[in-house]
């Protein structure tokens, strides 16, 4: 009676192990080459909790500054804490889908205020967990803070590398509403004690985005104005006049940064990418580039290690 089940457990058995390989045949590239080369020479800060730290990454990119790297996550999103003498800035919070306040209260013990690169949802996710966070006066920021925003496509297959954190909400993921403490303009600046921020406002990708320039440390943070890999310029709040004169000024600003530090992929960049990027642009705009078409529509403008995604053509 026992050995009818032999070939019965040997399925069960084979099949199980034919579907281990088709999973690892289906891993995404961008999980394989994650963490990315760049990230080996920079110090790896190790969170106490189990469950934060293997959802996030956390690097010390510059005195007193952390890269929080979410690279289990297709978006690879990177934000990056900034700590003062009194308190300390998280300039974006993310995907919304680990905890990054526990994160940030693990580095510092200052108060904490938010400021967002722009508020695409992959920026503000956990905005709502924080009591302060500034945005820029802009329709676009006010209609971004009401939340709702649907990004469960996010978290579909080919999207996660893993497992998604646990207790996370898979079936009510969305942006959740915060409240803006205080609106914030071009040139204004944010003194967190002994370091003080500006607001460099560089509208295009959105109608709300800057970056935030440390003059005393060299150090600009360029949100998703540019960032290593693909500028993506296709959503509908995009402008590309107005993108072309923000990274004109952020190349007029090069010759003053030590370290770019951009939002997704990659956190530590030469400053000579601004005039690269200021360039590239140009040429793309004049129409000296052709595109390269991808699924979907989309079209693909590279020069040297430039290169801005746009959708459908004409596109520039």
């Amino acid at each position: 009676m026992v050995r009818p089940l032999v070939p019965v457990l040997l399925f069960i058995l084979l099949a199980g192990c034919a579907s281990e390989l088709l999973g690892q045949a289906e891993i995404p590239r961008w999980c394989k080459e994650s963490p990315r080369a760049e990230f080996k020479g920079l110090e790896r800060v190790r969170l106490r909790d189990a469950r934060n730290d293997a959802w996030f990454e956390v690097y010390r990119v510059a005195a007193r500054v952390f890269a929080v790297y979410e690279p289990r996550q297709s978006e690879e999103t990177i934000g990056y804490l900034i700590v003062g003498g009194k308190k300390a800035l998280l300039f974006d919070s993310g995907m919304g889908i680990g905890d990054v306040r526990e994160v940030v209260t693990e580095l510092t013990k200052l108060p904490v205020v938010v400021m967002n690169s722009h508020t695409h949802y992959d920026h503000v996710g956990g905005n709502w967990e924080f009591d302060t966070v500034y945005g820029m006066d802009t329709e676009f920021t006010r209609q971004s803070a009401r939340g709702g925003t649907e990004v469960k496509g996010e978290i579909a297959s080919g999207e996660i590398c893993g497992a998604l954190p646990e207790g996370f909400d898979a079936k009510g993921y969305r942006t959740r509403p915060w409240k803006i403490a205080e609106l914030k303009h071009d040139g204004d600046k944010i003194d967190l004690g002994g370091r003080v921020l500006e607001i460099v406002a560089t509208p295009g990708h959105t109608p709300d985005a800057i970056c935030l320039w440390d003059a005393a440390n060299g150090l600009l943070f360029t949100g998703d104005t540019y960032y290593k890999g693909t500028v993506w310029l296709y959503r509908p709040e995009t402008d590309l006049d107005t993108y072309g004169r923000s990274v004109t000024r952020l190349a007029a600003l090069a010759p003053h940064v030590k370290m770019v530090l951009g939002a997704h992929n990659v956190p530590v960049m030469p400053p000579t990418v601004l005039t690269e990027l200021a360039a590239a642009f140009a040429k793309v705009r004049a129409g000296e580039v052709a595109g390269k078409d991808e699924p979907g529509g989309k079209v693909v403008y590279k020069v040297g290690e430039t290169s801005f995604l746009r959708w459908g053509r004409p596109v520039f």
